[in-house]
């Protein structure tokens, strides 16, 4: 259980004019406590990477099981030949494309990076944030700083700082408020060995994205996966557990978005309590419902930044049930249904086989 904590709360508006409180921050991570800062994709809850005990708090804080690895972030490119073993020429290549920036690298650990952090594995995950605030924090450290995302492990990531402090507050020693982040999702994951390159977790670095870079990716089973499987040992974080859930019942129906709808508005038939994720173009087809706006279905972008604070909104207004739509796989759409996937606990309805029930 975590201790209690008298939680700081801060914001930062201009960098320089705010320097006191990334040094404040710093000290924490320096002397083993925990900071939430915000980075490009979501809110991370930091530690220093390399101290055990320090970790370990991570863990305690987020209620996160101990075999789920973190991810290392570091101030500067050069930092990763510090802490993994090789850096194969295809992670040079994806580091130059889109470092600093939302992408994951998995790579053989050194031996001074504890099994805390990597989860028990011999690799560790490495990421080069492109948030001035983040790498701002991470320079003053001098450490590189384990953070998954800050929020109670299996609820919605933090997009904002109200989210961290809604879950955490008097848990962490600091929360750091630097806005809204941009992405909304975490990041993209990659293990990458001398050969091959494998998609771990999709992100808004896109399956396409990288391919156009290094060739061929391989894709693990478990991101595309329609079935919720607990007996692998999770190779990146938030690719075991059931993730990103409000505390409403969520299911997720997928097939042509016009009987997505119709499907929908047959499920949600004379119930009470129950919301609908939808998407702009779709909103005035559900009447008389709680409906939640993720975005421009042509916009991907807007649904990967709006998914998560979605999610949380769902438990303010208390639902007991919630239908989301589904996406086409492709390029920023396979993050999106990964996230509604691991939400909804792999509650999956084809809506042909709802209207089919109907007719």
């Amino acid at each position: 259980m975590s201790e209690q904590r008298n939680t700081i709360y801060c914001e930062i508006h201009d960098i320089e004019q705010d320097m006191e409180i990334i040094q404040q921050a710093a000290r924490i991570i320096q002397s083993g406590g925990l900071v939430a800062f915000p980075t490009e994709t979501v809110y991370g809850l930091g530690a220093d990477g390399l101290n055990e005990t320090a970790v370990k708090k991570i863990y305690a804080a987020k209620g996160r099981p101990s075999d789920n690895p973190l991810i290392l972030h570091i101030a500067e490119k050069s930092d990763v030949y510090a802490l993994c073993e090789d850096v194969p020429e295809l992670a040079k290549a994806l580091m130059d494309q889109f470092w600093p920036g939302p992408l994951t690298i998995v790579l053989k650990k050194k031996s001074h990076i504890p099994h805390t952090t990597s989860g028990g594995l011999d690799t560790v995950g490495i990421r080069l944030p492109s948030n001035y605030i983040a790498r701002a924090l991470i320079k003053a450290a001098g450490v590189p700083i384990a953070a998954p995302s800050a929020n109670s492990s299996g609820k919605p990531s933090p997009t904002r700082a109200s989210h961290v402090k809604f879950d955490l507050d008097g848990k962490i020693d600091m929360i750091i408020d630097g806005g809204s982040a941009d992405f909304g999702l975490e990041s993209t994951i990659v293990e990458v060995t001398k050969n091959e390159i494998t998609l771990l977790r999709p992100g808004s670095i896109t399956l396409e994205m990288l391919e156009e870079v290094v060739g061929h990716v391989q894709v693990d089973s478990a991101v595309s996966s329609d079935n919720k499987s607990e007996k692998t040992k999770p190779r990146a974080p938030g690719m075991k557990y059931t993730h990103y859930s409000p505390a409403a019942k969520v299911t997720l129906v997928t097939g042509d978005p016009k009987d997505i709808v119709r499907a929908i508005n047959i499920l949600t038939r004379d119930k009470q309590n129950v919301g609908v994720l939808a998407t702009e173009q779709t909103i005035p087809a559900y009447v008389n419902k709680v409906v939640l706006s993720l975005g421009d279905r042509e916009k991907p972008e807007t649904i990967a930044a709006n998914l998560f604070k979605m999610l949380r909104r769902c438990d303010h207004l208390a639902l007991e049930q919630v239908f989301a739509e589904g996406f086409l796989e492709t390029d920023l759409g396979l993050a999106i249904m990964n996230r509604l996937k691991k939400a909804s606990g792999y509650e999956l309805i084809e809506a042909r086989s709802v209207l089919e029930d109907s007719e």
